[in-house]
């Protein structure tokens, strides 16, 4: 194993009250791709920050290798003293290092070098700080949510930019696709200290359970033991006085270290609060265009929204997904062509710029839109402070002004806010941006069973995966020319049918460059057909499917007995094998059956 090349341990910091960091660390050695996770405000970025020498820590050991080079990505570039952004990205190359990097990185980034960094946008400002990190190719590159303002384009770049890298990497992010697809090891940084893991991000929930069940074990263990010590100080031999001294000593400490565990911090609870049915058709755009100037941003596009759908637009910046959003929802006239919106309508908006949000306000302000101290949710009562105890906040930030919360934690408000009012539409527009693990979790949950229509625009594959019925994206993806498509089923089902209608036209256009006695042979002949298998394989499938899903939720419901780990531990882990194998089988067959199904209906016509 190679001596590290940064190290931190036993970080303490705290910034009043109780301890942000308490006895964390971090070590990274040459070539690691380290993710590091953790809730929203557990100090992931604050100790990149010490990592990275901008902050110091309270006491804890820093090393660095006096000869390793660090680059940290700057939530907020300082622009100052720069005429351009190729300058300012330059100026982070050191002695020897290619000037031709900052060219390269700045245009796949989608930056031409001369913009004046006084003009440029929030997304703008952070790919020039991307460009100007990553152009030195350090040996340690520290980069905290560097997918924030890319679009799918530019995040798959990256992807592949950071796999083949010879950096070392921490990466902080809220995009899981991107994690377990860079990362090879995983740090959890859980109320104050962190745990390292030796694999990527897609075995950290995994890890992250079977950790957080043996220490809920390990406290039962605790007060069971407690229990039986006071039972023996009560009624047990009072004889040897010097042993009972002792026992009685190790009893106190039993308490203290019971009574002092900081269990992990709770999950937000919420659900969406009821509305009036809406009617079965949501909205209905025919033939619908919008242009600015010369640039055709829609060009004549239909389609039916139904109650229940829920619908992903994707795209790279500037392809138009939110005017197509805002005509879509009648925030927005089209040039040309109808939109109808169904009846009994109760929209409710995420927006990415999180424009709702006045900073001055409170979050009981908010919350209550300044009515008290209650809030009517699903037509019961409740207090402000309860209320915010399911999204994670504490009773005493309910006169916070908002200036002070992180982006995770308005992302967060705003979402309280949007569950606590009746609606049947919900417009999300980048709902995932800043928002940790956990409540992505709990939007994926709301998303997927909200009994109306979602519409929705997001970068996050994963979350468009888990979600969505049907995903509208541009007809020609790198140089987006008006045209939307609208595909069946999530991000990596609109890419499989994107594929497959691209070898379609490539055999198209072969079989045009044929001459025409070979063109009137092939019409001829007989027409291609599936085959035996493929038939029997397409009609059983649904029904292997069905007996999966039966399985899993026959084994589902013996593991919801909260007992049951503690009961018979080689049992549940037993269940929770067959389950893994299970939905394994079921996706390959859910995948089998798609591409079987897009195949008879290309070969249908």
């Amino acid at each position: 194993m190679a001596p590290p090349i940064l190290k931190l341990d036993d970080i303490f910091l705290s910034f009043g009250g109780a301890p942000l960091l308490a006895g964390a660390g971090l070590q990274i050695e040459p070539g690691d791709k380290i993710c590091l996770v953790g809730r929203n405000g557990s100090g992931k970025s604050t100790l990149l920050k010490i990592a990275a020498g901008l902050v110091e820590a309270q006491s804890g050991e820093v090393f660095r290798h006096p000869s390793s080079t660090v680059r940290y990505l700057e939530q907020a570039p300082d622009f100052a003293g720069f005429k351009t952004v190729q300058a300012y990205a330059e100026a982070g190359l050191g002695p020897g290092d290619n000037p031709y990097r900052v060219t390269y990185l700045l245009s796949h980034l989608g930056l031409t070098g001369d913009e004046d960094p006084k003009m440029l946008s929030g997304g703008e400002s952070r790919r020039a700080a991307l460009a100007r990190v990553m152009a030195p190719e350090p040996d340690i590159l520290l980069l905290d949510e560097p997918t924030n303002h890319l679009d799918l384009p530019t995040i798959e770049w990256l992807e592949g930019e950071l796999q083949k890298t010879r950096s070392a990497l921490v990466l902080i992010s809220h995009d899981r696709r991107f994690l377990e697809k860079v990362s090879k090891a995983t740090v959890w940084l859980d109320r104050g200290t962190s745990r390292r893991l030796d694999k990527g991000f897609a075995h950290f929930e995994a890890w992250r359970d079977q950790v957080l069940e043996a220490e809920e074990l390990e406290q039962h263990k605790l007060g069971k033991s407690i229990e039986r010590e006071e039972h023996w100080l009560r009624y047990g031999v009072t004889a040897r006085r010097k042993r009972n001294m002792r026992r009685l000593g190790e009893l106190q400490t039993m308490r203290s270290n019971y009574r002092g565990h900081k269990g992990p911090q709770g999950t937000v609870q919420a659900t969406v609060s009821d509305a009036q049915e809406s009617g079965r058709l949501v909205i209905e755009a025919d033939k619908i265009t919008k242009s600015f100037g010369e640039r055709a941003i829609v060009t004549p596009f239909s389609i039916r929204v139904h109650r229940g759908d829920c619908i992903g637009l994707v795209g790279p910046n500037g392809a138009g997904k939110t005017t197509l959003l805002k005509m879509l929802t009648g925030q927005l006239s089209p040039d040309s062509g109808i939109v109808k919106l169904g009846t009994n309508l109760e929209i409710a908006t995420l927006d990415q710029k999180r424009e709702d949000l006045d900073p001055e306000d409170t979050l009981a302000n908010y919350l209550t839109d300044g009515r008290g101290e209650n809030l009517l949710v699903n037509g019961e009562q409740r207090h402000v402070t309860g209320y915010m105890k399911e999204f994670l906040f504490q009773p005493e930030q309910a006169r916070t002004p908002i200036r002070n919360l992180s982006g995770g934690e308005r992302a967060r408000l705003m979402l309280a806010r949007i569950l606590s009012r009746p609606t049947n539409l919900l417009i999300l527009d980048e709902p995932t941006n800043d928002l940790d693990i956990e409540t992505l979790d709990l939007l994926q949950e709301i998303v997927a069973g909200f009994p109306g229509t979602v519409i929705l625009v997001s970068h996050d594959r994963d979350f468009l995966d888990r979600t969505v019925t049907s995903t509208i994206a541009p007809a020609v993806p790198d140089a987006p020319d008006g045209r939307w498509i609208e595909y069946a089923g999530g991000y990596s089902d609109m890419l499989v049918q994107r594929k497959g209608a691209l070898e379609e036209r490539k055999k198209a256009e072969k079989a045009a460059e044929k001459p025409k006695t070979q063109q009137a042979t092939a019409s001829g002949s007989s027409k291609v057909k599936l085959s035996f298998k493929q038939k029997f394989a397409l009609e059983n499938l649904p029904k292997e499917m069905a007996k999966a899903e039966a399985e899993i939720a026959k084994r589902e419901q013996v593991m919801a007995d909260p007992n049951l780990f503690t009961r018979d531990p080689a049992a549940f882990n037993r269940l929770a094998g067959e389950m893994e194998k299970l939905r394994a089988s079921l996706a390959d067959m859910e995948e089998e059956w798609l591409e079987l199904e897009m195949l008879r209906e290309e070969l249908e016509g």
